[in-house]
Formats: C-alpha cells, sequence, structure tokens
C-alpha cells in the first residue's frame, strides 16, 4: 500500500525572504542531496528510488524538466539533473488532491493560494466539475464529462472553440489532438511555443528552411567555439552544462552573453565525476559578455562588422567564400549594410565595451566550427526575429551548417515542444500539412488560421469563446497581461482542462468547467486490450524516441491524454465518423502508424521508436547543406539597428525562472544560485540603479509598467540589490506576467515580450490594491 504524504499547510511568507550572496558554480554534492530530498517529500524513499533510475533511459521514461537531448551511446545510471528530479517528483508524488480536498477547499478559498501552494496539493484522483454558481468542484463520471464536453462543441461553432497545449504532451497524443481540433473544424490551436520559441522557427524557417537546430549533441562536444546567448543551463536545463565541458575539454571555447552573472555558466561541479562530488568546480565560460537586456541584435552586428573588416585585411583567412558563393544569397546587401558600424551607440546598446566585443569576435574568426545557442532571453524581445537573422548571417559567414561542431541550437524547454509542432499543433499550419492530413483520414482540414496564445487573449475578452480545452498546461499565468486573461478565461461557457495536479487556471475558470485527471510520464498505461503502451518524445535536436512509465498510478480513476482525447473526439463527432477514434485509443501503434502516412520523416515510425535510441528526424541544412527556402539557398538578411533604452526614472525587466521552479510549477522556494529564499515577490536591481532611483535594498515597493502610454501594476515587490546588467532589472515569472501588456509582442513571432517591460517603482503603501 502506498503511504500518501502531507501537503505544505502554509502558503508563502514573503516575509520571511532571506538573500545571501549568488553562488559562482552548480550542481555538485548539494544538487544530488536536494534532488534525492524532494523526491522522498513527494513519494517516499522506494518509490523515488524504483523511479529514479529510469529517467531517460532506454527503457524508462523521459524526464518531463526539459528537451535537453540523451547521449546515444553509453548513458550514465542517473542520467538526470537537480530539477530534471524535481520535476519527475512532482508528477511521482503519493500526495491526492481528492474529493475531499475539493470539498473542503471552495473557489473562493483556492483564489487565496499561490500557485505554490495549489501545485503541492498533490495528483487530482478522478474527474472533477464546476457548474455555474457553484462553490465547490464536485466529482463527475468519465462519461458524463466526455458528452457534457461533446454537447457544448456541438452548440456552437468550430471558430469559438480553442484547443491549448502544453509542451508535454507526448507526439501521440499531440497528432491526435490536432486530428480533433481540425476534424471539427478550427485552427485555434495555441500553445506554450507561442509565448517561448516562436521568434525561432519565425527567423530559421525564411532563412535556412528549417524552423528548428541544425545541431546534434555530438556536435557540441567537437565545436571550436559556442555561444550560450539569453539562456541559464545551470537551472533550465542543467545536463547542458556536462556537454559544454566536455567542448572545453576537448580544446573548445564558451562565450556566455546574458544580463544576470548566471552560477552554472561560470562553474561547473559535476556530480557525475568525483572532482565534482568533491565540489571542484571546472570552468565553464572563457568570456562572458555581460549585455543588456536587448542589446543581442547589436552585438552581432558588431561582430558582423569585425568578421568583414578582418577579412579585408587579410581575404581568404575569415569568411567560407565558397559555401557564401554556392549556397547563400543576399551576401553583398549584408555586406554592405555592415560595412560601417556606430561604435558609440553599440556601446549604448549593449552596454558593452568596444575592447570586450573585438575580443569575442576574434574567437569567432579563429573558430571554424562555431555554435549558437540560445532561449527566451533572445525570443521575447520586439525585435527577436530580427536578432535570431543575425546569428544566422554570422553563422552563414563561417560557412557553419552542415559541418561536424557548427549550427543553430535554439535550446527548447518543455520536454516535447518541438514534438508537438512536428505533429501538427500549430495555428497557422503550412498547406502540405493540411493536404496529407486530409488524404489520410478522409475530413476537409481548415485552411483558415486560428488563434495564437497572444490572440486568445483578446478573444476571452470580447467573449469569443465557448469552449476552451487545455492539455496540460497552466494558460491563465503562462500568458502576459494576468489579471485581464483571467477575467476573460470566466467568460467562456466551458473550460476543460486535462491535467495532474490543481492550478490556478482551474481557479479561474469558465462558467462550467471540467478537470480531467491523466496519467503522467512516470505512470504506467496499461488499460488496453494489448496490454500497456508506450508513447514518443521529440528532444531539442529530433531525436525522437520512445517513454514509458512504469509505476502504479495513484489512483485507478486516471486516464491516458490519448484515451481522453479519443473519448472527447468520439462523444463529440459520434462512433461512426469516418475516424475510428476508439481504434487508436485502444493500440497506439495504430496512431503511429498513421503519423508514418503523414509526416516527412516518420517513415516506418513503428518499428524505427522501437530502435535502442531511437531515431532523428532529417534535417537538410545539418544532413547536406541543402536549405529549403523558394530560392534553395540560405538567406542573409539586413535588418535595422534596434534595441531597448528606458527613459529616465525606468529600467527594462526580464522575467526569468527561479532555480526551485518549472515556469508556473513551483517545486520550492529556493532559488539558491542567486541566493534568494522563501520569497518570489522580489526584484533583482543594479546597487547603482536602485541608488539613482532613490531606493535602497529590500525596499517594499510597487512596480509599474508603461507600453503605448498605458500602465500595468504589480503591488508589494521587494527590491533586492544584485550584480545584473546596469539599466536593467529582473523578476520571476508568473509574478511579473502581469505587467506585459497584451500588444507588447515580438514582430511576426507575436510572442509577449517578457524581455520587454519598461518599469517604475513607486514606495507600497497600505492603501495600495493588493495583487490579484
Amino acid at each position: 500500500m502506498t503511504t500518501t504524504r502531507k501537503s505544505p499547510v502554509n502558503d508563502i511568507d514573503e516575509s520571511q525572504l532571506k538573500v545571501s550572496k549568488p553562488r559562482k558554480a552548480a550542481a555538485g554534492l548539494e544538487a544530488v542531496a536536494i534532488a534525492f530530498k524532494r523526491g522522498v517529500e513527494q513519494a517516499g524513499p522506494a518509490r523515488t528510488v524504483r523511479s529514479m533510475f529510469r529517467i531517460n533511459q532506454n527503457d524508462g521514461f523521459d524526464c518531463p524538466g526539459c528537451a535537453w537531448p540523451e547521449p546515444q551511446g553509453r548513458r550514465s545510471p542517473a542520467e538526470f539533473c537537480e530539477n530534471g528530479a524535481k520535476a519527475f517528483a512532482e508528477e511521482n508524488t503519493t500526495r491526492r488532491a481528492d474529493r475531499e480536498f475539493w470539498a473542503q477547499n471552495s473557489i473562493a478559498d483556492l483564489s487565496t493560494k499561490t500557485e505554490y501552494w495549489l501545485g503541492q496539493q498533490g495528483r487530482i484522483t478522478e474527474p472533477m466539475i464546476i457548474r455555474e454558481g457553484e462553490t465547490h468542484y464536485t466529482p463527475i463520471a468519465w462519461q458524463d464529462a466526455f458528452d457534457l464536453i461533446g454537447e457544448r462543441i456541438n452548440a456552437t461553432t468550430a471558430d469559438r472553440c480553442v484547443f491549448y497545449t502544453s509542451g508535454r504532451t507526448a507526439n501521440e497524443t499531440a497528432f491526435l489532438y490536432q486530428l480533433f481540433a481540425r476534424s471539427i473544424g478550427t485552427n485555434n490551436l495555441p500553445d506554450c511555443s507561442n509565448m517561448c520559441h516562436e521568434s525561432s522557427g519565425s527567423a530559421l524557417n525564411p532563412t535556412i528552411g528549417i524552423g528548428k537546430g541544425t545541431v546534434h549533441l555530438d556536435d557540441l562536444h567537437k565545436a571550436k567555439l559556442i555561444f550560450v546567448v539569453g539562456q541559464n543551463p545551470g537551472t533550465n536545463h542543467p545536463r547542458m552544462l556536462s556537454a559544454l565541458a566536455e567542448c572545453r575539454k576537448n580544446g573548445g571555447k564558451v562565450v556566455s552573453v546574458n544580463p544576470l552573472p548566471e552560477a552554472g555558466l561560470m562553474g561547473f561541479k559535476d556530480p557525475q565525476t568525483p572532482a565534482g562530488m568533491l565540489g571542484k568546480a571546472a570552468k565553464i565560460s572563457d568570456e562572458y559578455l555581460q549585455i543588456k537586456v536587448g542589446g543581442d541584435l547589436a552585438l552581432f552586428q558588431a561582430f558582423g562588422h569585425l568578421l568583414l573588416k578582418m577579412e579585408e585585411a587579410a581575404p581568404g583567412t575569415i569568411l567560407d567564400q565558397e559555401f557564401i558563393e554556392s549556397r547563400t544569397e543576399g551576401f553583398e546587401a549584408y555586406r554592405e549594410a555592415r560595412a560601417g558600424i556606430d561604435w558609440e551607440e553599440t556601446e549604448r546598446a549593449t552596454g558593452l565595451s568596444r575592447d570586450e566585443i573585438a575580443k569575442v569576435a576574434r574567437m569567432l574568426a579563429d573558430s571554424d566550427a562555431t555554435i549558437i545557442c540560445w532561449a527566451l532571453g533572445v525570443t521575447q524581445q520586439p525585435h527577436s526575429v530580427d536578432t535570431l537573422k543575425e546569428f544566422v548571417n554570422i553563422l552563414l559567414m563561417q560557412g557553419n551548417f552542415g559541418k561536424p561542431g557548427a549550427g543553430a541550437c535554439p535550446v527548447r524547454g518543455h520536454s516535447n515542444v518541438q514534438g508537438d509542432r512536428t505533429m501538427g499543433i500549430w495555428e497557422k499550419p503550412a498547406p502540405w500539412l493540411l493536404d496529407a492530413i486530409d488524404k489520410e483520414f478522409g475530413i476537409t482540414s481548415p485552411r483558415e488560421h486560428g488563434h495564437d496564445s497572444t490572440e486568445c487573449i483578446e478573444a476571452f475578452e470580447n467573449d469569443e469563446v465557448d469552449v476552451f480545452v487545455s492539455m496540460g498546461g497552466n494558460f491563465a499565468l503562462a500568458n502576459s497581461e494576468t489579471e485581464r486573461l483571467e477575467a476573460g478565461m470566466q467568460k467562456a461557457g466551458l473550460t476543460v482542462h486535462i491535467s495532474t495536479k490543481p492550478n490556478r487556471s482551474h481557479v479561474v475558470h469558465g462558467k462550467t468547467s471540467l478537470i480531467l485527471p491523466t496519467l503522467g510520464r512516470t505512470d504506467v498505461d496499461d488499460k488496453h486490450p494489448g496490454g500497456e503502451q508506450f508513447l514518443s518524445v521529440e528532444d531539442s535536436m529530433s531525436m525522437v524516441h520512445s517513454t514509458q512509465g512504469r509505476l502504479k498510478p495513484v489512483s485507478e480513476h486516471l486516464l491516458a491524454e490519448p484515451v481522453i482525447v479519443c473519448r472527447m473526439a468520439e462523444a463529440t463527432l459520434g462512433s461512426d465518423h469516418v475516424i475510428n477514434w476508439r481504434e487508436m485509443a485502444e493500440d497506439y501503434d495504430v496512431i503511429r502508424d498513421r503519423i508514418s502516412r503523414t509526416l516527412p520523416g516518420f517513415e516506418r515510425f513503428n518499428e524505427r521508436v522501437r530502435q535502442r535510441n531511437g531515431f532523428q528526424l532529417p534535417s537538410p541544412p545539418r544532413d547536406s547543406r541543402s536549405f529549403a527556402t523558394p530560392s534553395k539557398r540560405a538567406q542573409f538578411t539586413v535588418s535595422p539597428l534596434e534595441y531597448l533604452e528606458a527613459p529616465e526614472g525606468y529600467l527594462i525587466m526580464q522575467t526569468m525562472r527561479s532555480h526551485d521552479q518549472y515556469n508556473t510549477t513551483f517545486y520550492g522556494l529556493d532559488d539558491r544560485y542567486r541566493g534568494i529564499k522563501d520569497g518570489r515577490r522580489v526584484v533583482l536591481v543594479h546597487p547603482d540603479d536602485l541608488a539613482e532611483l532613490g531606493f535602497r535594498d529590500r525596499d517594499l515597493v510597487d512596480v509599474v509598467s508603461v507600453f503605448n502610454g498605458e500602465e500595468r501594476r504589480a503591488n508589494k515587490f521587494r527590491l533586492v540589490a544584485y550584480p545584473t546588467a546596469k539599466g536593467c532589472c529582473a523578476a520571476y515569472f508568473p509574478e511579473a506576467n502581469g505587467l506585459v501588456h497584451r500588444d507588447n509582442v515580438a514582430r511576426v513571432s507575436n510572442t509577449p515580450g517578457f524581455k520587454n517591460i519598461t518599469v517604475r517603482f513607486e514606495p507600497h503603501t497600505k492603501t495600495a490594491k493588493a495583487l490579484s
């Protein structure tokens, strides 16, 4: 019998905030101890040990913590990081949010709780419903829930239905989910890509013909130079530090570009080595450029200018002229645009000196195999797409595609966010994809584009959503304009949340709301005529492999996500629909066979996914130095110089994760690498900026953002003196999300401007309206 672990009774008490000096190295023995401690707290020692050593193994389950790839050769028995262990501990928990929990806690009560408290209550054990006018969720039978969903969808029009997806959704589930939406007649398929890496695809597709990275894990080991731009691998994907350490061991160099000095980019105590366990940190970054938020475009334009100057001084030694001439177009316009530079403006935009920039440009010139890695620090600015196109320019100049140790590397967060897009989760689907779906399934998919995540805010507010279905995730807190989004969601006729644990979106529900509890990655999925089933995922480097849970679920009433989607579809479309949904719910091999006939690269899916390491999807830039652009050549582009500047009395704020956090999931309250503990409503500010603005360390303030003349407010934040880039500040996601105006987005991609928040501080007073 499994013992139920106790959930925390107390919520966050911001008055208990503790601040210490930031760390200068990540991981080590402490990380191992904390990982095991969190597992035991959630699930006990036996269940923790049984599952821990199956993470990222060929016969185990894919870690839900991030999308970093696994090695193709021999794998460590502990092929996971501290935050991966925390992620599976949250899912592996034996704490239960059962019917007694919902009976004891009204919506009014739950609305006063933080996301930390809600998430710590445990796994939801059976389907729950709350109807208009009711105060509590109550149990509902599965079939009654599905019938209600079908009834509500059929009572409205397809364009008033929205199907949101979290990036943890497995390939087979995602494929079924988009098929269900398109069978109904909508492309309203927003997903978490819209809020994070949409800018990456928007830049890569038109320039190199594919919206994904072009490197393999082994390329990082072979690189001569790796840029890590706008990302914090020590917290968000710690296993990347092993690859960076391996690169340096092999003679390569690493340059980190970030407004915050992150511990993992300074030193790495590898817990897989004796030295690391004993506390000896390996150096990670050879150079650290502490750039201002939004200064990356100016920096890489400066690199381009300097590389061209070095090529002029020593023709044939810097640029790959043969590659440029045979594989690209647009170079002459690019060369002309980068011929001159305003160094004074470049220094102002970046916060860096000309000498600092020139030193790293020399490293670029000396490298014949360069990889540029990036994450959300780059993708969530108004000029993100232009910035990423500038990254591509730098890579093209030296022919850094299709050779070992070189390429573009967007580092994804959610464990299958890339796979979901591959499976067709996109509000702007390509015509070839819809044609392939229609041919395989005999339906007529809609061609009109649907809502992305940002557009959903306005759709909710305008009362244009009758049915909202969320496959995982926590849409209310993950997006911008928090207060307006929550108010809009409550206008919807029906909200459906396919979830494992309680979250804020369940509290700010539609007029009627369903919570459908699902199996997690660690749970065995064996309620099928043919026995146990497995799923698949795609990592950041286009490797597709299986994932299979082995643990007994905490409740017998949970259903697997593919089963939930198929039963929703059957209840909506009828048992005589042209698609045999029941067949796919009973046997996931049937889903994979149909994927193999629909999506390129998935031929013989069932056979290849059963191979020991799975298989890698094709990437023309990597595989053959070919580019699926209209001209069949990679594109140099020219963008104007653009950067962020705050008016006097303001700073540029960026959002960030705590080390004890995965997006809107809080594992704990200890951001130990940055020295922040037992509090989350903080703003990290350079000491000089504090003094110039007339504030002191630990002052309690209200934060006011301004965009297009409109203000947004978040109250009761504590200022913390911190060595961030001057003129910039940082606060935690999602507490600061309400400060982001819905129109503050990246051009082209429409990604929220979480790294473009112009803020001022006001002393907090007791009469200030508390943030809801």
